[in-house]
């Protein structure tokens, strides 16, 4: 057999050399290069380990958060969300079918009783009673590997499906805790709108009292009345968000959304720091990654079970028994009967279909080599999504903070000028909304990281050590 030389770099190593060895028992080889080359460094200059590495069960990841709500949220997706329930019952399907396509490799045993009252010639057209008992054996034998394959191919379907089921535990988990960050998020916006529309209540009354007594005109009564409204506005707004995120959760949690609540409180979410050299063993821990490269060995395996269709197929069969007029005598040596065979058999013609069901496994041999090769570069451009946003995130949250400082600083001063009657009320009332602005800009920014560190932790398959 010949294979196309090629040196993995990293952690495609181990598969491949899995992918060859299945390749040299079926005679279909898989073409390294096909494979995507593993750069030295992720583009954010994080350095890609080269050790390779099994797969790992997922630990609970979210627990870095110290959010105790947030581990009792997690916690009941993993017993009542659909999906996994839906993810496990495929993998329950695929495993009996790996038994039932085993079971084919070991002989088959079985029993028969009988009993038949007829009347012909050889009776003397009598009617007469017999009784039999038989027992059956049969076994084919596997010469050229051909059920040893299926089974194979069987078995790493079930894995495939082993792996998806962590996908999809994963994916709910990390939808779980992106969806209560928002939700927390929101109650920490919600209370900044809120305080601030207070002020401006506050400053809406002063402001009537002080047109009643003459001492500003109208129009500053009607420019703070319209701050007070826009503000109300955004504080419902934010309300209806909240509470669509609300029932998301309790979909995620296998909930109904009208017994669900989560009570709103104080943001106090911890921020997990993922330190640098993040390790290239996700192409081996992304249960997604695990599930394509199950699906290719199993499609190259179900090649070989097409092509042994060739070969001739070699069975054995043996049976034996008593049939006898009355049941006292079905056991005695004089009522036996036996026989032993054997069937050798090679289809010589049979319009192409061989043919055509080898071209259909290779075909799905390339389909499944195409998605392997997707998923890798899907699992490269996650991690480095999520990389080059907390980057450019912890950037932007510092220059944030200066805004927001700067903002904070602008409405102290407008706000002294304005008391002492050398500015307009409307320059306090730009001050203020430019503060406001830069508070739930910074706010938005500080949920952008936290929702970054739960997509790289997922990107990485659950896990950064």
């Amino acid at each position: 057999m010949n294979h196309t030389p090629y040196k993995p770099r990293t952690a495609l190593l181990p598969l491949l050399a899995a992918l060859v060895l299945a390749g040299c028992a079926t005679s279909a080889s898989i073409d390294g290069n096909a494979l995507p080359a593993i750069p030295a460094a992720f583009k954010e200059g994080a350095p890609i380990a080269t050790a390779a590495a099994q797969p790992q069960a997922q630990g609970t990841w979210w627990k870095a958060f110290a959010d105790p709500v947030l581990d009792q949220l997690v916690e009941q997706a993993g017993r009542n969300n659909n999906s996994i329930q839906v993810a496990a019952g495929r993998l329950r399907q695929a495993r009996a079918i790996a038994g039932a396509t085993n079971a084919d490799r070991l002989p088959q045993v079985g029993l028969s009783a009988g009993a038949v009252r007829q009347k012909n010639s050889t009776t003397g057209n009598v009617a007469a009673t017999e009784v039999s008992a038989r027992a059956n054996f049969s076994y084919e034998i596997d010469l050229l590997g051909k059920l040893s394959l299926a089974s194979s191919a069987a078995s790493l379907d079930a894995d495939s499906r082993e792996a998806l089921l962590r996908s999809t535990r994963l994916l709910v988990q990390a939808d779980v805790a992106q969806t209560y960050l928002n939700l927390r998020a929101l109650d920490a916006e919600r209370t900044l709108v809120r305080d601030t529309l207070q002020a401006y209540r506050n400053t809406l009354r002063l402001t009537e009292i002080r047109f009643k007594e003459g001492d500003v005109a109208e129009l500053d009564v009607a420019r703070v009345r319209t701050e007070v409204a826009v503000t109300e506005s955004d504080a419902l707004a934010l309300d209806r968000r909240r509470a669509q995120l609300e029932h998301a959760l309790a979909v995620l949690v296998g909930e109904v959304a009208s017994n669900f609540q989560v009570a709103p409180t104080e943001w106090a979410t911890a921020l997990p720091v993922i330190p640098a050299g993040v390790p290239s063993t996700v192409l081996v821990r992304r249960p997604d990654v695990s599930a394509a490269q199950s699906t290719l060995q199993a499609a190259q395996a179900r090649v070989g079970v097409a092509k042994a269709a060739w070969f001739p197929t070699f069975a054995l069969t043996a049976n034996g028994g008593s049939a006898a007029p009355q049941l006292s005598d079905l056991f005695k040596a004089s009522t036996g009967v036996w026989g032993i065979s054997a069937l050798l058999s090679l289809p010589l013609f049979d319009g192409g279909r061989r043919e055509a069901g080898v071209q259909n496994a290779s075909g799905e041999m390339d389909v499944a080599l195409a998605n392997y090769r997707e998923q890798i570069l899907v699992a490269f451009k996650d991690v480095e999504d999520q990389l080059s946003a907390l980057r450019l995130l912890a950037e932007q949250s510092e220059a944030q903070s200066r805004s927001v400082a700067s903002a904070t600083r602008a409405t102290l001063l407008s706000d002294s000028r304005y008391r002492n009657g050398y500015v307009s009320q409307l320059e306090l009332l730009d001050a203020q909304r430019s503060e406001l602005r830069n508070r739930r800009q910074a706010l938005q920014v500080k949920t952008a990281q936290y929702l970054a560190t739960v997509g790289l932790i997922r990107a990485l398959g659950g896990g950064w050590a």
